[in-house]
This record gives structure tokens, sequence and C-alpha cells, in this order.
């Protein structure tokens, strides 16, 4: 099967990583790709030896008909989406359309991640257990709501904001603040419209389910660290790093979370004639009242997709064919490696800010003859062919052990061989977890 990756991310290089694996992946393109991906198309191509070699190519993603005219003209089996942006854009429906397969939901559904308000909605009335909360379409109107909610308070951009449109104001002050930033385009269109909601009390955690509109399968749990400094602080970013499984999601929590969330969230799209196919991503607070929906993203996270691919031991070429092709209840099950995995981001200087670029990245080969990989997350080649930096997340350091602590073990060992100058990285990923286990 020929398939068509899109995206540029840490992400889509640990889905190019997995999906190369896959017998079935005969060619693999991607659009536009990174080295990283690069070199992992360049040895598929090595392995299977293909008349018409897979590669990274420059298609315009807005626009539709030039993605489905490269599909057509590449025959390509399958679409996998990797950002959310396109799938918020209705691209699926448009390859959908022209009888392309592609894994990733509707513009309809996606606005389970395209607007917060939209998901909030979706769960009083389906009975979803998440936070309180208020929409607000002007300043005013959220300044007027807010006093009716306790502090600290979540204020959330409505909108795609690059997973930094949350805040969590300790005071009124921050609270009004935060509103006239929203509104005044401190999040783009993002903050035309905000989501006030009640602070929950708990940990957080990721789940993801597999689900082609009606059939759902569970695709593990993570957590992440979302806070720029160790000790989670800091401003927000778009995650330093992650491990998976979180243990602190037990079986039995993890039932109650697909049975009370996944579930009605599926059943409810579809009664809405808009059904879901494709990865749920549910952020979840575990409560004391048990497990709340923060919300949904509509792909695998940045940098949790990355940990989850380390464990995969499944086909994934079949899981996401299965899905696009409304046949997941017939697919294998899927198997996860009872493994721990752990990645560690290392970030440009700067971010989540304005990160430096251009930076010399070295010494990757021996980083991962500790047995880690390394996912490249914004890097690029400059005119001599060195790799550099090209974005605030650089790269995705990930490692696997028996316990977590090993696999930390293994990454940061990685980590420390690898020679970026202008790089930065969290040396705690993992230590709630680890504090849990040594307490």
């Amino acid at each position: 099967m020929n398939i068509l990756l899109l995206g540029a991310g840490g992400r889509e290089h640990a889905l190019a990583w997995k999906l190369a694996q896959s017998p079935r992946c005969t060619t693999l393109w991607a659009s536009p790709g990174n080295p990283g991906i690069a070199e992992v198309i360049g040895d598929l191509n090595a392995r299977r030896s293909c008349t018409t070699p897979g590669a990274c190519t420059a298609i315009d993603l807005t626009d539709h008909a030039a993605v489905k005219t490269f599909c057509k003209a590449q025959d390509i089996g399958l679409v996998v989406v990797g950002p959310e942006a396109p799938l918020v854009d209705g691209l699926a429906d448009s390859l959908r359309g022209a009888g392309i397969a592609v894994f990733g939901p509707g513009k309809a559904a996606a606005q389970l991640e395209g607007s917060k308000g939209f998901t909030k909605d979706m769960c009083t009335r389906a009975g979803i257990p998440t936070a309180g909360y208020v929409r607000a379409r002007s300043a005013a109107e959220a300044h007027a709501a807010i006093a009716g909610f306790s502090l600290p308070v979540v204020i959330k951009a409505d909108g795609l904001a690059a997973g930094k449109g949350v805040v969590i104001p300790q005071t009124a002050e921050e609270a009004a603040a935060t509103i006239d930033d929203m509104f005044g385009g401190a999040f783009g269109g993002a903050g035309a419209e905000v989501v006030i909601e009640e602070f929950l009390e708990g940990e957080e955690v990721s789940l993801f389910a597999l689900t082609d509109g009606s059939a759902i399968v569970a695709f593990g749990s993570a957590q992440d660290h979302k806070r720029v400094g160790e000790g989670d602080t800091g401003p927000n970013t778009g995650g330093m790093g992650a491990y998976s499984p979180a243990p602190v999601l037990t079986a039995e929590l993890e039932a109650r979370a697909m049975a009370e969330i996944i579930a009605p969230t599926v059943a409810a799209m579809a009664e809405a004639g808009m059904p879901y196919s494709g990865v749920l991503f549910a952020g979840l607070m575990l409560t004391a009242r048990g497990p709340k929906l923060i919300e949904y993203n509509c792909r695998f996270g940045d940098p949790e997709c990355q940990v989850l691919m380390m464990r995969l031991e499944s086909d994934l070429v079949d899981l996401l064919e299965a899905c696009a092709r409304g046949e997941l209840a017939a697919a294998e099950p899927t198997r996860l490696s009872d493994e721990h995995a752990i990645t560690v981001v290392m970030a440009a200087k700067g971010y989540p800010g304005t990160p430096a670029s251009g930076g010399l990245i070295e010494n990757l080969s021996a980083a991962e003859a500790h047995g880690a990989k390394v996912f490249h997350a914004g890097t690029a080649t400059d005119g001599t062919g060195a790799l550099v930096a090209k974005g605030g997340r650089v790269l995705n350091v990930t490692a696997t052990g028996s316990s977590l602590q090993e696999a930390r073990d293994r990454a940061y060992a990685a980590l420390a061989d690898i020679r970026f100058d202008d790089g930065f990285w969290r040396g705690d990923i993992g230590w709630r977890e680890l504090a849990r286990q040594s307490a």
C-alpha cells in the first residue's frame, strides 16, 4: 500500500517510523515531512526497492484539490493526517469525497478539538462528566461571567491555539487581564470566543482510543508535562515530555472513562449526524468523584504519540486503515508492550517565547546507541547538509525500559550525548510517578 503522511513534527516522525515497520507499507510519502522522516522514507525505499520511491514533498495542505491530485497520481491507498489544522479545515471530507481512505475525522467531527465550546455543549447534552462552564463571545460577557466562578479559574480560547490557549488565573486581576488578552488577539482568531470553567482538583492524564464511528478500542494512556520549567513551573508549552503508561489511570478508572466519556461521545457524535472516525485523545482529570473530561484532541498527542508508538506492537497500518474503512470491529486486538516509554523534549533556547533557530545539532547516532530513539520535531538541513534547529521543540529523545526509571535513565543518557548548544530540556520528566513509586 502507498501511504501519504501529512505533517512535519515529532508526532509525524513517530508515525512514519511505525508505519514503515508494516510489511503492508510499500511506499511512504510525507508532506512536508522533516529530516528524520526523510531518513525513515530513505530506509524504506532501500528495503522495498520501489519502482517509484517515496519522499518528503511540499503540498499545500489548504489546497484540497492539490492533495487529491497527488493522491491519485501516486496511487495513495491511505492518507494519515497528523496535525489538527487540516482536519478542522475539512481535508478528510474532501479526500473521502474523492474515494481516498483517510485516517482522521471530518470537519464537523473535528469540532471536538476545533471548538472547546462545542465539546462542552456536547458533554452537557450527553451527560458526560466535565467541569462546569460558561461560553463568552465578548470581553464584557466574559467579565460578567467570571464573577460566578471561584478562584483559581480556567479560561480557554475556544479555537485552535497550538496547545497554549489555556490560562489558569489565581486572582481576579489575573482573570480580568487574561480575558482582555484573549479578546485582544493574544491567540489570534482562537480567542474570538472563550470558555470559562471551574477549576478541577486532581491529577491530569491522557487516554487514547481509536474509533471508526461505531466500534471503539482503547489505545493506551500517557501523562505529559506542559510547563516549561522543572517542577511543572513557568508558562505552558506544547509539551516538554511524556511517559506511557500512566499508572495513575488504573484499569478500573480507564474502564470508567471508556464507558462514561469515550463511548457516550462516539454515540453522541453519530446521533448528531457527524460520526467520528480516527483517534480520540481525551484529556482527563482524575477527581475524587471519578474521571472528568478536560478536553478532546482529534489527533495523536505530541509528544504522547512518541511514547505510544514505542510501545505499540500491532501493525499500525492495519489499525489506521480499519478506522478509515469502518472495519475496526474486525481488526486484530490492539497490542501494547508492557514496557514503559518516556520521551524528553529538547527545545531551543527562548521557547515557548521566541526560540533560537539555526543552531547546529550533532551526535544523534551516539545518542541512539543508548537504546533510545530520537524523533525530529523542529529540524532542517542547512546549505551544507548539516542538521540545524528550526522551531521551538526540536528533538524528542525517547526510550523504553522494564520500568519507568530504566526508560528515563536511557533517555537522559542519550540526551547527554547530543551536541546542541542552543538546546535545553527538563531534567525531571516523570517525576510525579517516580515519587509515587519511591514513597
